[in-house]
């Protein structure tokens, strides 16, 4: 049990610092370990504020041993409920950044890079929105929480999450990561985010920025797609996976786009434009063995 709670004194030293929001009197259960065996509930499978009261009591006894506790009993759910609610959800992102950040910082590959730019080279870094489940509330007229979050490709971490205001989208929240994070000389890819000031961000923040073109900027795509259909590109690669019933090929093309652009608001903000071609041959059984190949391409 030792080597657990070294594994978790950094976690409960970042912990310590998440405001606490009860009365300073009376205060039985510390905070980080309120939030630590939380979490470790949570991710033992449990969903509500009960389970991790359940969690706490049958492992109580292990509990006080590797933390060196005295609890005589789980707290209630009542109490569990109260200080989860009441907690600054600033702060607590704050701390779980901190601790992705060393967790990424610890588990980077060689020659990469943590957030804040420890380490030379670069990762690779994944941005984008989901929906939050079970935050629809149609009883209280509450629509989905929207999440923003990072995501490092090479070690499978989460390095933040950001809220995406209810009347707005993910352009602006992604913007304001790009500034807050400190992700220079990594490489972020956004999913369709290709307003000039998400570049413009993406350039302060000096760091490579990867987006998808899609139809909603006609013009841009319609030049990147000229730019595709005539010019050499600098360099080509092609794969092909083969499973069952299905044949898949992909072309990756990169071309330069330093005189592409050069007439217009992006000719300080592009540098490359990068065409994926996918064509995939599905096979589908219909009437007894008569076979037929359909062909997708993206």
């Amino acid at each position: 049990m030792e080597v657990a709670v070294t594994a978790f004194a950094p976690l409960l030293g970042l912990l310590e610092a998440v405001p606490d929001p009860r009365r300073a009197e009376g205060k039985i259960y510390p905070l980080p370990h309120v939030l630590l065996f939380s979490i470790l509930a949570i991710v033992s499978g449990g969903n509500s504020y009960r389970s991790v009261v359940t969690f706490i009591e049958v492992h109580r006894r292990s509990l006080n041993r590797a933390f060196g506790l005295k609890w005589r009993r789980a707290p209630a759910h009542t109490s569990i409920r109260n200080i989860l609610q009441g907690l600054d959800g600033g702060a607590l992102e704050v701390a779980f950044r901190r601790h992705a950040s060393l967790l990424q910082a610890a588990c980077a590959k060689p020659g990469g890079t943590s957030p804040g730019g420890t380490r030379p080279g670069g990762t690779s870094l994944a941005i984008d929105g989901k929906t939050l489940r079970g935050s629809f509330d149609q009883f209280r007229d509450r629509t989905a929480a929207q999440l923003l979050g990072v995501f490092a490709t090479d070690t499978a971490l989460v390095l933040a999450h950001s809220d995406i205001a209810e009347k707005s989208n993910e352009i602006p929240a992604a913007q304001a990561l790009l500034a807050e994070l400190g992700l220079a000389g990594h490489l972020v890819t956004l999913d369709a985010l290709h307003c000039q000031k998400t570049f413009e961000a993406a350039t302060d923040a000096r760091l490579d920025l990867i987006v998808q073109l899609k139809d909603n900027q006609p013009t841009l795509h319609q030049q990147a797609q000229d730019l595709c259909a005539t010019a050499t590109p600098l360099s080509h690669v092609s794969s092909c996976d083969r499973g069952r019933n299905r044949h898949e090929q992909r072309c990756v093309s990169v071309f330069d786009a330093a005189h592409t652009f050069t007439d217009t608001e992006w000719s300080d903000l592009l540098g490359t434009v990068i065409r994926i071609e996918r064509d995939v041959l599905m096979r589908h059984a219909e009437q007894g063995d008569r076979d037929r190949p359909v062909r997708r391409a993206a």
